[in-house]
């Protein structure tokens, strides 16, 4: 017996390689397709439309199908209402539930679609009944026992964001994936376009970085940038906090002297004098009011009212009193943070960039900045496709990005 279900996409799908994407999942998991009614777009402003019935000689198979076109953006054209599950316990949610995708999502509830908020992957959905409904994502750590969580595809509609067709618009250059090869001057400039683009729109800027931007030397001109009121949230970790403050108490950076680029006697036990003092003062903050840190990526965030999480590793020394150890804890913090930014740039971290791209959704523009090849594919890879990554020297790039968005100011 044939099992089947028909299925839209609509958009670009031939030039975004959707169409021949969904065509050879069918294909690779053992089903067959019809294609029912195929209308091609005639010109580049044009959206093309397909009709797919998928088959399959089991339920189980289909399904499969269905759940991996689903990811791609491919919907059902009979959508039925969400089918909802009341979670038995905290923090476990029904058998079969829905795993979001990162892209702008809708549940049919009652007839109606709603638009889930704070998209994020990996997560479960969650619909609340009432006067407005409303549907959100739940990290699995957070359901809570009764809470309604959306199961199986069914009653859910996906929409992946398309990169721009042209080098049109101030995020346009946003379609070129990961280069080494191209100008770094030229992408330099476009990354500061939509940089003053995003705030002149009134948009909030998070960076996320790694101690290399500090070790690179880029610490100052990061940290004007902060000053001049173009970064509105900093996600970093114990070292990079650690290393800026030690740049300015010592002039090293995990022990190296940043003007002679020597190792002064002592200088490896800076970090940890560092974190000792700050310690001493009772915070950052205590540390930049009694004048203790003068100077820094930190000391800026501070006098400038930028908001800063330091999630904490197994690796860290000391750790500074601002470092949240609490996996979850920090966890969260950053989820909020990533809700709030509608730009990001990632600054030589690949375990900070990737936690970072796990809790944006696909529509935040995001900037991966590294001079490892790994660290900005393994970014992509892991579902932050709307990401462009720039493979070069953090110690080049942050400055050079400076110069050009405030001589522009």
């Amino acid at each position: 017996m044939t099992h089947s279900r028909t299925v839209e996409l609509e958009g670009h799908i031939i030039d975004s390689g959707m169409l021949q994407q969904a065509m050879g999942l069918v294909m690779d998991l053992e089903g067959n397709f019809d294609i029912e009614q195929f209308d091609v777009g005639t010109h580049k402003e044009a959206e093309s439309y397909c009709r797919m019935d998928v088959m399959a000689d089991d339920e189980a198979t289909l399904q499969e199908i269905l759940h991996e076109l689903h990811q791609i953006g491919a919907n059902l054209t009979d959508p039925v209402d969400a089918e909802l599950v009341a979670a038995p316990a905290d923090q476990v949610v029904p058998t079969g539930f829905y795993s979001t995708t990162n892209h702008p999502t809708q549940v049919r509830y009652e007839g109606q679609w709603v638009d889930v908020e704070n998209m994020e992957m990996d997560c479960a959905i969650v619909v609340e009944d009432g006067d407005s409904p409303r549907a959100y994502t739940k990290v699995l750590n957070a359901i809570e026992e009764g809470d309604l969580v959306v199961t199986d595809e069914a009653g859910i509609r996906v929409d992946p964001p398309e990169r721009p067709r042209d080098n049109s618009g101030p995020f346009g250059f946003m379609q070129g994936g990961v280069s080494s090869e191209r100008p770094s001057e030229s992408l330099i400039r476009q990354v500061a376009d939509a940089l003053e683009q995003t705030k002149e729109d009134g948009g909030n800027v998070l960076v996320v970085a790694g101690p290399a931007v500090i070790h690179a030397g880029a610490g100052d001109d990061l940290a004007r940038l902060v000053r001049e009121g173009y970064i509105d949230m900093l996600s970093a970790g114990n070292g990079f906090a650690t290393h800026d403050i030690e740049r300015g108490l010592y002039g090293t950076s995990l022990g190296m002297d940043m003007e002679t680029m020597e190792h002064p006697r002592k200088g490896h036990k800076h970090h940890i004098y560092t974190i000792s003092e700050v310690i001493r003062a009772g915070g950052i903050s205590e540390a930049v009011d009694e004048g203790l840190i003068k100077s820094g990526v930190m000391y800026e965030c501070i006098q400038n009212d930028v908001s800063y999480v330091l999630a904490g590793s197994i690796r860290d020394d000391g750790p500074l009193p601002e470092t949240i150890t609490d996996a979850v804890e920090a966890q969260n913090a950053i989820r909020e943070q990533a809700h709030e930014a509608d730009m990001v740039l990632m600054l030589s971290t690949l375990l900070h960039s990737v936690a970072v791209g796990n809790c944006l959704p696909s529509t935040t523009k995001v900037v991966c900045v590294d001079i490892n090849p790994a660290t900005v594919t393994q970014l992509l890879d892991r579902g932050s496709s709307q990401a462009i990554g720039m493979v070069t020297d953090i110690g080049t790039f942050v400055p050079s990005l400076a110069d050009k968005v405030l001589d522009d100011a």
